[in-house]
């Protein structure tokens, strides 16, 4: 399977995401391996962490800029599951990616900025399913209010709505700090002891992929 973790613009946690669904896959004794496209290199340089830290089990990367599609054929003959994290606007690597991929997840904030960059990318995904009519495509609320009086996710869901290449995910990743250390120290957050956060990220995972 091709996962792609996708944006139209960068800052909405799209490594982030890729990063712990990757670590969370390898937990769960799935042959999982990442591809960095993105120039910033975040998934790669989280890897680095891992690998000098010694953390198990290990999540092999590769780094690739482009044209990925053939890249992607290659390392899903190799590994079950291939998470792409592409770079945060629409690029070569993402049209590429998407036209292998079986999944796209496309993290956006629940703001009004956030939200507007939507159409393009359901835009893209249109396109896409030009060539590949089997690629599903989903939003995922990234970076959320933890305060639950904030109705910034509820104005989210029903302009999400509205666009018809991509469905919601029931998941949301909230706004929490132990991400970003995370990301930091080369771990995923089912690594460390905030249970929220590890909640989020098993059941993103659970969405979209059998680890009974």
């Amino acid at each position: 399977m091709i996962l792609l973790v996708a944006a139209e613009k960068g800052g909405v946690g799209k490594s982030t995401i890729a990063s712990n669904l990757a670590v969370c896959l390898a937990h769960g004794s799935v042959d999982v391996v990442l591809l960095d496209t993105d120039g910033q290199a975040t998934a790669t340089r989280f890897v680095e962490r891992r690998d000098e830290a010694g953390i198990t089990p290990r999540v092999p990367c590769v780094q690739r800029t482009g044209e990925v599609a053939s890249t992607l054929r290659d390392l899903a003959r190799h590994y079950q599951v291939v998470v792409v994290d592409a770079g945060g606007r629409d690029s070569r690597e993402m049209r590429s990616a998407m036209a292998v991929a079986s999944l796209v997840l496309v993290p956006t904030k629940a703001s009004q900025a956030d939200l507007e960059t939507l159409p393009k990318v359901n835009e893209l995904v249109g396109l896409a399913r030009g060539l590949n009519p089997e690629l599903k495509a989903v939003a995922v609320l990234s970076i959320a209010p933890s305060n639950p009086v904030i109705r910034e996710v509820e104005d989210a869901r029903k302009l999400l709505a509205e666009f018809d290449q991509l469905e919601l995910a029931n998941t949301i990743i909230r706004d929490r700090k132990v991400y970003r250390d995370a990301l930091l120290a080369g771990k995923g957050v089912i690594e460390l002891d905030n249970s929220q956060a590890r909640a989020e990220i098993q059941l993103l995972a659970q969405e979209f992929f059998d680890l009974s």
